[in-house]
């Protein structure tokens, strides 16, 4: 009996220590998770602190693009963070004091006195752009595996560790290539103690800057098509003043173009990164300008075309689309080298029948074309599912996709058709009789519906040359989606109405899809008029320009 209480003893004991072990092995890992986990949250939670405090433009990556090292510790990292206004790079455990040890661009010099009219390189050692020269002896920089070498966050100069004398540190920066680009910090100061002094003569201040100076503005949209906007944002930081780079989800066209005001009159250029929605809203705001009394600063538009369709873009020679093959650098050479040129715009009344005195008609700006019919029915089915599911609709293709799908959809349904017997077509107060449409086009600009040359057509027929600075509009009709899909390959022709510098169209009866500028609604009994409004001054790039682009542009 003693021996089997004994046994029962033991095997408890056992039970007992086997039940501890699992515990244990089931309750360690989880522990060690829980503990790993509550270390990174705190550690994220000082990373965001530092970044929410700091003068740097600090942002997280998982993986560096190509080799890089720590500027404190000069280990190799694979991940960190990186500053995109002057490109420092650092591991987790060093930001603090790389935050604390190293001055980021200054947008503004600190007072010293006097009225600065230069100020020195601002270099930074390590992680030199690849296939770059020192200044001294020519010969490339960076080929080391390690912490080496040293660039100029300004001029973007670099040079080489035994190549780097004291003359250099204290050596006026030049402001390199795109000197005639960049507002410097000196210039700032300068118009900050004016303001102070409620002195307003800016242009006295240009002779410390540069004869030919144009500083560029910025304006990036960083929802646009492909949203590239978020890279594109950093690199201008890295080659511009930082205060010249907006991102217009956090901050109004409106309000950014008041930096135009501090710098000298008609002088001033404007990069438009975003699609043909994100144009016409700046080119809104500029109208805004005009009203307050700021004519004078108004200043000339470029484009970087993100969107899906970029049919204005197209048209003034930026191409139909940008995915990152030309380097930033590239593009403002472009800008510097683009010529100016005018753009009509437009206004667009849509006046409803039968509430003349009870409801205000809605009023549009058009900068690139109206229509009713099958376009825009596409884009308002288009924009009715974007609306449903905005996070499908990050990709250019996957947008023409859809245009696609919906296109398609209706070839087979025929939903606008006998358009011509719901509506009244006016150009220039003569009414025209229309054929048998779908749609009817109004065409301020030379390329509709993401590159397609729609008053031209196939080019085999003669046809009064279209400007978009002439103040004609191009009127066009379209017979369903399968006639906009063989114009679109060089098929068919467009039925052509009409040039005129007034178009009114009446909607008789029943409810049809309208667009502005790809911006669709649909639409009941109503009286739609189209007069010039104003002019916008842009900037034209011959260098992707064709034979058919100088065609339609020379006069």
């Amino acid at each position: 009996a003693g021996m089997e209480s004994s046994g029962d003893a033991s095997r408890a004991v056992a039970d007992w220590r086997l039940a501890v072990w699992t515990l244990c092995s089931v309750l360690l890992p989880v522990l060690i998770t829980a503990w790993c986990s509550f270390q990174r949250s705190r550690r994220q939670l000082l990373i965001r602190d530092i970044f929410r405090k700091s003068k740097h433009d600090w942002r997280y990556t998982d993986l560096f693009g190509q080799p890089s090292y720590c500027c404190v510790c000069a280990q190799h990292i694979l991940r960190g963070a990186f500053c995109g206004c002057c490109g420092l790079r650092v591991s987790e455990r060093c930001l603090k004091k790389a935050d604390q040890r190293f001055l980021c661009k200054e947008i503004m010099m600190r007072g010293t006195g006097g009225a600065p009219s230069s100020m020195p390189h601002h270099w930074i050692r390590g992680n030199v752009p690849l296939c770059s020269c020192c200044m001294v002896c020519k010969q490339q920089c960076g080929t080391q595996p390690k912490l080496c070498d040293y660039r100029c966050v300004w001029c973007q100069y670099t040079v080489h560790d035994e190549c780097m004398v004291d003359c250099l540190r204290t050596e006026d920066c030049t402001f390199g290539e795109f000197k005639d680009l960049i507002i410097p910090p000196y210039y700032l100061s300068i118009i900050n103690q004016m303001r102070k002094e409620k002195r307003t003569s800016y242009e006295k201040v240009v002779p410390y800057c540069r004869k030919h100076w144009m500083p560029v503005i910025v304006l990036a949209n960083t929802r646009s098509g492909n949203n590239m906007g978020e890279t594109l944002l950093g690199e201008f930081k890295m080659l511009l003043n930082p205060v010249q780079v907006f991102d217009l989800s956090k901050i109004a066209p409106a309000k950014a173009l008041q930096l135009c005001t501090l710098l000298p009159c008609n002088t001033v250029r404007v990069l438009v990164c975003g699609g043909d929605g994100t144009v016409g809203w700046v080119l809104d705001a500029i109208d805004e300008m005009k009203i307050k009394g700021q004519e004078r600063y108004i200043p000339q538009v470029a484009i970087l075309p993100l969107g899906t369709g970029n049919d204005l873009s197209n048209t003034l020679g930026w191409g139909a689309g940008y995915a990152g093959e030309v380097p930033v650098e590239q593009i403002l050479r472009n800008v510097m080298e683009a010529d100016g040129i005018k753009l009509d715009r437009w206004k667009v009344q849509v006046t409803n029948r039968g509430y003349y005195n009870l409801r205000k008609p809605k009023v549009f700006t058009m900068n690139n074309y109206f229509s009713v019919g099958p376009d825009a029915l596409m884009a308002l089915n288009f924009h009715a599912h974007r609306e449903k599911t905005p996070s499908l609709f990050s990709s250019r293709i996957i947008n023409k996709a859809v245009y696609f799908f919906y296109g398609t959809k209706d070839c087979l349904v025929q939903e606008c058709k006998d358009l011509n017997k719901k509506v009244e077509l006016e150009l220039d107060g003569e009414r025209i009789k229309l054929p048998n449409l779908e749609g009817i086009i109004v065409l301020n600009i030379g390329y509709w519906g993401g590159g397609c040359r729609l008053w031209e057509g196939m080019g085999d027929e003669p046809y009064p040359l279209a400007r978009h600075d002439d103040g004609l509009l191009e009127v066009v009709g379209v017979h369903g989606s399968f006639h906009c899909a063989q114009i679109q390959v060089k098929l068919a022709n467009p039925v052509r109405l009409g040039q005129a510098h007034t178009v009114r169209l009446i909607l008789k009866s029943s409810k049809m899809p309208m667009q502005v500028d790809g911006e669709p609604w649909a639409q009941g009994p109503c009286t739609v008029t189209i007069t010039h409004k104003t002019h916008a001054l842009m900037l034209y790039h011959s260098g992707e320009q064709t034979d058919d682009d100088a065609s339609s542009l020379s006069e």
